[in-house]
């Protein structure tokens, strides 16, 4: 692994992992070429301060139209990892078969740990309290979730899964569609447990209040050691200002809550504008936060997040940051946004940087074992969207 670092001059300088700082850039440049090593991106950090960097352990492909026990595999949005099982949501909205969620098998092969495959091991709905599974939305009866993000309790080794919701407001003057976002709680093999209770400023209504139409809480992660549950707003809310422009980007939610529910903490996220105006001019253009993960389990204020960004005709944009919310100003008081201060981001590295065939619609990230060189495993995972045009990928990366 090396970082490609940037001096007090501003030049680029290739630091292979391990190796003194201090040694002259251009011998450092001149080594790692040697050893054909991959550059990977970073940012300068202020002084002080010491920044995660990542490298490149390869990439696995699902083709669009696999099967697996009678279910269509695709929507991937999250994953997460107990020791060896792999749990990995579909975001199928029971279309095509009820929403469930997939447990897998990944392989980590040769000394330097590359990810070399990925086997589906198993499939379970999502059920809800009467054991039922999810109904379509279409006809259905106002239950049906948006699967997003899954992450296993450290505390009971159960599930735990955020789901986006849904607000439809027709100009016609039929009744709205209007779906709680939320998280819920399930058995391994997908039985319901409980809901987590809603932060009440995300609720969906017929005004310009809670969340926007697939842009509630996506990201979800534990900390303090399962004591906090960690959500992040995909996009801002509708009474936190306008989507992100090319100009400005949008402020969206980090939500801190207890296990019984409580609200501990909100904070600003400041998203980056859109990096590219779309083709033709009126199609969609759009930048949101699809995963957050604690970077130290019992750590509550350092987090990775993924940002991503689709742009029609160019395609899609997607960066990891390091963030972390010392200093940023609490909200859950004041509810309001308004002269907050955002929590610091840091950018880890942008993913079209990486040796990969292209960037897809990546939405999940999760921690995988541990490398014998005392890094550790990174898995992010794309959503195809169900789309014979786009793919599932699983990226693999060690960090430092």
């Amino acid at each position: 692994m090396i970082a490609l670092l940037r001096t007090p001059h501003g030049h680029l300088a290739v630091t292979p992992a391990g190796w003194d700082a201090p040694m002259h850039a251009r011998a450092r440049l001149a080594a790692a070429a040697a050893l054909g090593l991959i550059l990977l991106t970073a940012q300068p950090a202020a002084a002080g301060e010491h920044h995660i960097t990542v490298g490149f352990l390869g990439e696995h492909r699902i083709p669009p139209g696999t099967t697996f026990n009678g279910t269509t595999v695709g929507g991937f949005s999250g994953l997460d990892r107990d020791g060896d099982t792999w749990f990995v949501v579909s975001d199928d909205r029971s279309a095509l078969q009820p929403a469930r969620f997939y447990t897998a098998a990944l392989r980590f092969d040769g000394p330097a740990g590359h990810l070399s495959g990925v086997e589906l091991t198993g499939t379970h709905p999502f059920r809800r309290a009467d054991g039922s599974t999810y109904p379509a939305l279409k006809g259905g009866d106002g239950t049906t979730p948006d699967p997003e993000d899954i992450r296993v309790d450290p505390q009971t080794h159960e599930l735990a899964w955020s789901q986006e919701g849904e607000r439809i407001v027709p100009t016609d003057g039929t009744p709205p569609t209007l779906i709680d976002p939320g998280v819920r709680f399930a058995t391994r093999d997908g039985a319901f447990v409980r809901d987590l209770p809603l932060a009440p400023e995300q609720k969906p209504s017929a005004q310009e209040h809670g969340i926007r139409q697939n842009l509630g809480p996506e990201g979800l992660t534990f900390a303090e050691g399962g004591d906090l549950v960690v959500t992040a707003v995909e996009g801002p809310l509708l009474q936190d200002g306008p989507v992100p422009t090319r100009t400005a980007g949008a402020l969206s939610r980090i939500v801190l809550q207890s296990r019984a529910g409580d609200v501990r903490a909100q904070y600003v996220y400041q998203q980056e504008p859109l990096f590219a105006d779309p083709v033709p001019a009126d199609k969609l253009a759009s930048t949101g936060v699809t995963a957050i993960l604690a970077i130290d389990a019992d750590d509550p204020s350092r987090f990775l997040v993924l940002e991503r960004s689709f742009v029609t005709g160019v395609g899609n944009k997607v960066r990891l940051y390091e963030i972390d919310t010392f200093g940023a100003t609490d909200v859950s008081a004041t509810g309001t946004l308004e002269g907050a201060k955002p929590v610091r981001k840091h950018l880890v590295a942008d993913i079209g940087d990486l040796p990969v065939a292209s960037v897809d619609n990546i939405e999940g990230m999760a921690w995988g074992p541990d490398r014998p060189d005392g890094t550790q495993t990174l898995v992010l995972v794309s959503d195809d969207n169900f789309s014979e045009t786009q793919v599932t990928q699983f990226i693999a990366l060690d960090v430092r």
